[in-house]
């Protein structure tokens, strides 16, 4: 692969991702498409000479690249070859280049971009529709954990959570002992302290960088509500009771909705004040982040008025929140 063709159609994958302007979306093309033919779709988006300009910059563009690795990438293959026959022998040499050349056309450009859009599960509530496919990355570098990339895109670590598996992450902090690799990011852990009086300009710091740890939590407190509104509604609302079931995830989790089933939701949460405070209160966080022409001080405002609303609402879940959101440090 030449290094600014990659470069370049995974930037674009992520600035326009689940979009039709994504190069190999199986939202978009369908996950069979993705995952049998995802090579022919990175071929294709190769040629694209708009991608490779508006999105390859930064990307090496030295004698050695020029005139070696981009004008004889192909030959990369038949030298990985030479090597396996003098490792291993004609037929085991052979065989193990058949495994190498068939690994990365259907593990990464079928597997992460099929799979890992399509099936699997998700540790953080991004805007597009990426998964972990197992929490144990293993035979895709790390990879697998394609939900957490998403969300952390610059970070050089893949695994979140304890249970899981990043091997790349080991090969990097082997690489970087021996002084061969830095580490230039990571993602943020959430830090604690006790609770602000009022928020401040280093909670709303805190809250921007910590986005994603923040909407995850707000997903489990107002489960507590969630389970009440239904409880109480099935005794003299039972279809809206069965409609709130029925979009339990899109509820929590702010998840879009088609035409007919956001009706149906919104129907049913005009007989819930409770939920309905919940689901616009969830929006109101969210833009807190998506604001970027905002000044600092105007999102702080919004924060204060945010946290201000939400304990006078007298929704115990949302009460506990906002004391949750001011002690992020």
């Amino acid at each position: 692969m030449v290094t600014k063709e990659w470069a370049a159609i995974h930037r674009k994958h992520h600035a326009k991702c689940e979009t039709v302007e994504d190069p190999h979306s199986p939202q978009i093309y369908g996950i069979n498409r993705v995952l049998w033919a995802g090579v022919l779709l990175y071929v294709k988006e190769s040629f694209n000479k708009e991608t490779l300009e508006r999105y390859g910059h930064g990307t090496p563009d030295d004698w050695m690249e020029r005139n070696l690795y981009t004008r004889y990438s192909v030959f990369g293959v038949f030298a990985m070859l030479a090597v396996d026959l003098l490792l291993f022998g004609v037929v085991p040499g052979v065989l193990i280049w058949l495994a190498q050349i068939a690994w990365i056309p259907f593990w990464a450009a079928g597997v992460i971009n099929g799979v890992g859009h399509f099936f699997g599960y998700r540790s953080y509530d991004v805007a597009d529709a990426s998964t972990n496919i197992v929490p144990w990355g293993i035979l895709i570098g790390g990879e697998e954990l394609h939900n957490n990339h998403h969300a952390f895109a610059s970070s050089a670590k893949l695994s979140s959570k304890w249970y899981e598996i990043d091997v790349g992450w080991m090969y990097i902090c082997v690489l970087q002992a021996l002084g061969l690799a830095t580490v230039k990011k990571l993602a943020p852990k959430p830090r604690f302290a006790r609770p602000k009086p009022a928020a401040d300009l280093e909670t709303l710091h805190a809250v921007i960088s910590n986005r994603y740890d923040v909407l995850s939590r707000y997903a489990k407190s107002v489960r507590r509500t969630y389970a009440e509104e239904v409880e109480r509604l099935k005794h003299w609302s039972p279809r809206d009771a069965e409609v709130l079931r029925s979009l339990r995830r899109a509820l929590l989790r702010g998840q879009a909705l088609a035409g007919a089933e956001r009706a149906r939701l919104a129907e049913a949460l005009k007989k819930s004040r409770a939920l309905a405070t919940v689901v616009a209160m969830r929006h109101e966080l969210i833009a807190l982040w998506e604001r970027s022409s905002a000044s600092k001080e105007q999102l702080l405002r919004q924060l204060q008025d945010w946290c201000h609303r939400a304990e006078a609402s007298g929704i115990a879940s949302l009460v506990d929140f906002s004391q949750r959101l001011r002690s992020y440090a």
